[in-house]
C-alpha cells in the first residue's frame, strides 16, 4: 500500500493541471551574531552510504545529552565533555556516550510492504532517575529506551558461579555475603516498551507532553495519543482520512504538544495551515480550536505555488507563546493569540524562487526542512542547500548565513558568513546560486536548551557550534 503522501506526489507528477500538495544572543561590536566551530562528529569522506545519513538531531531537556539517529536504525548519543562544561568561557563539545541500534528492517507481510529502519524522531523525556529515558521511531514502531550507567559488580554469589552458571545445591557448604565491587563504567540501552501496529501510515513526529505520562504520535492522516506505560492501546485523537481516499487533498506533515498546557496540541499539513487542537473540548480533535492561515498573495502564485507552501515542521517556542513553521522558502513566527497572519516571517533561501522549475524536475522541491528556537526565544534556526544554515535574531532583525563545510580544521574558528549572488558581477566572498551544491542539504538541526550551543546534521556529519565567546 502507498502511502497517502506519495499518492499526492505522483498525482503532482502526472497531472499538471491540478496539483495536490505533498505533502543568541551574544553579539559582536556591530550587531551582528558570530558562531565559532566547536567540533564535528563523523568522517569527512567523500563515500557516503545511505545507512549513515543522519536522520534526525536532539538535545535532552538540560543538554547534557545530545542524540542522533540515521537511516540504517541506530541512535548514537553524545555527552557534554565535563572540562568544556565547566570551563571559562564553555565550550560546546561532546564526546560519544552510547551508540545503539534501535531499528531493524522489517517486512509486512500482509500488504507487502517494506518498513525501513531508518529513525524518524527521538524525543528525550524529562529525567526522573539516574537513567535517562528517550523515545524512537522508525515508519511504524514507537520504542522506549532506558540508558543507564553501570560502573559497579557484585561478586560472592551462593547460587552461581562468577561466569553465571547455576552452582549444584549439593555444592553449597556455606552461606556468604555478596559484596559490591567497582568495574570500568558501562552504558547500557535497553528497550522497556515497544508501541507497535497504531499507523497505518509513516509516522512523521512524536512529541513527549507536558504531563510527562503520554505523548503523540502522528501519520499521514491520523493523530494517536499514548501513555507510556500502556503498548497495546492508544487513542485516535485527530482522523483527516476521507471516505474515499480519492478526494484526498492534504496530509499531516508535523505535529507537537504545547510545552506546557497538557491538553493543547498543533498540528501542520500540506496545504499551508496549522491546526491547534483542544483535547478538553472534544475527545475527537478534527474540529480545530484555532486555524493558522496566512492568506497568499496573487502576485507570488506560480504553478508551485501549493507545493511550496506546505508545512515541513511547526515547532512551539519554550515560553508557548508564539510557534514557528517552515515551509519550503521561508520561516515564520506566529502568536497563539492571532490566526490570521504570522507576525514575522523569515526568507530562507528566496533566491530560489526562479529556480523552482529545475528543483521540481530533481525532486528537491519536496525536501522537508526543520527548524528549532534558540532558548529563550529569541533566535530561529533552519537549514538549506550547500550545506547552509541559517540563523535569525528575532530582536534585530538580523539574520545570518552560515555553512558547515568540512574544511574546517581547528575549534574556535570563527564562521564567515556566506552570501549568494542571484545575478550580475559576483563578489569575491559570494557564491553564486548556479554553483550551490543541492545535494547537500541541512535538513536536521537542534539548538541547546540553555546556551548558545547549535548542532547541525549534515549527511553523515554532526557539526557543533557554539556563539563566539
Amino acid at each position: 500500500m502507498k502511502s497517502p503522501s506519495n499518492v499526492m506526489r505522483q498525482s503532482s507528477l502526472t497531472k499538471l493541471g491540478s496539483i495536490i500538495n505533498t505533502a543568541v544572543n551574544k553579539r559582536a561590536g556591530n550587531g551582528d551574531i558570530q558562531w565559532c566551530f566547536s567540533q564535528v562528529k563523523g568522517t569527512l569522506e567523500d563515500d557516503v552510504t545511505e545507512a549513515d545519513i543522519i536522520s534526525c538531531v536532539e538535545f535532552n531537556h538540560d543538554g547534557d545529552l545530545l542524540a542522533t539517529g540515521d537511516k540504517g536504525g541506530r541512535v548514537v548519543i553524545f555527552q557534554r565533555d565535563p572540562i568544556s562544561k565547566n570551563s571559562i568561557p564553555r565550550r560546546g563539545e561532546y564526546n560519544v556516550y552510547s551508540t545503539f541500534q534501535s531499528h531493524e528492517p522489517e517486512f509486512d507481510y500482509l500488504k507487502s510492504l517494506e518498513i525501513e529502519e531508518k529513525i524518524n524522531k527521538i524525543r528525550w523525556l524529562k529525567r526522573k532517575n539516574p537513567a535517562h529515558f528517550l523515545l524512537s521511531t522508525n515508519d511504524k514502531t514507537i520504542k522506549l529506551w532506558k540508558v543507564s550507567e553501570r560502573d559497579k559488580r557484585v561478586e560472592g554469589y551462593n547460587t552461581k558461579e562468577e561466569n553465571g552458571t547455576i552452582r549444584d545445591p549439593a555444592c553449597i557448604t556455606a552461606l556468604r555475603v555478596p559484596t559490591i565491587k567497582p568495574m570500568e563504567l558501562m552504558v547500557e540501552a535497553s528497550p522497556r516498551r515497544i508501541f507497535a501496529n497504531a499507523h497505518t501510515y509513516h509516522i512523521n513526529s512524536i512529541s513527549v507532553n507536558s504531563d510527562q505520562e503520554t505523548y503523540l504520535s502522528a501519520d499521514d492522516l491520523r493523530i494517536n495519543l499514548w501513555h507510556l506505560e500502556i503498548t497495546d492501546q492508544s487513542f485516535n485523537i485527530v482522523d483527516i482520512k476521507p471516505t474515499n481516499m480519492e478526494e484526498l487533498t492534504e496530509v499531516i506533515t508535523a505535529a507537537e504538544f504545547h510545552p506546557a498546557e497538557c491538553n493543547v496540541l498543533v498540528y501542520s499539513s500540506s496545504k499551508g495551515t496549522i491546526r491547534l487542537c483542544d483535547m478538553r473540548s472534544a475527545a475527537l480533535c478534527d474540529q480545530h480550536s484555532k486555524l493558522f492561515e496566512e492568506p497568499e498573495d496573487p502576485t507570488n502564485r506560480s504553478f508551485f505555488s501549493e507545493i511550496i507552501s506546505s508545512i515541513s515542521d511547526v515547532k512551539l517556542s519554550n515560553s508557548g507563546r508564539y510557534m514557528i513553521s517552515r515551509d519550503y522558502l521561508s520561516v515564520k513566527v506566529w502568536d497563539l493569540q492571532m490566526e490570521t497572519k504570522p507576525i514575522e516571517c523569515y526568507p530562507v533561501h528566496e533566491y530560489l524562487r526562479s529556480k523552482l522549475c529545475s528543483l521540481y524536475e530533481n525532486d528537491c522541491i519536496f525536501d522537508k526542512f526543520e527548524c528549532c528556537w534558540s532558548g529563550n526565544d529569541s533566535a530561529i534556526m533552519t537549514g538549506s542547500y550547500n550545506n547552509f544554515f541559517r540563523v535569525f535574531d528575532r530582536t534585530t532583525k538580523r539574520d545570518l548565513t552560515l555553512e558547515a563545510a568540512r574544511d574546517i580544521a581547528k575549534p574556535k574558528t570563527l564562521l564567515k558568513p556566506r552570501k549568494v549572488c542571484t545575478g550580475g558581477k559576483r563578489k569575491k566572498d559570494e557564491i553564486s546560486v548556479d554553483c550551490l551544491d543541492f545535494n547537500k542539504k541541512i535538513l536536521h538541526t537542534a539548538w541547546h536548551p540553555s546556551e548558545n550551543v547549535v548542532a547541525v546534521a549534515a549527511t553523515n556529519n554532526l557539526f557543533l557550534f557554539q556563539d563566539k565567546l
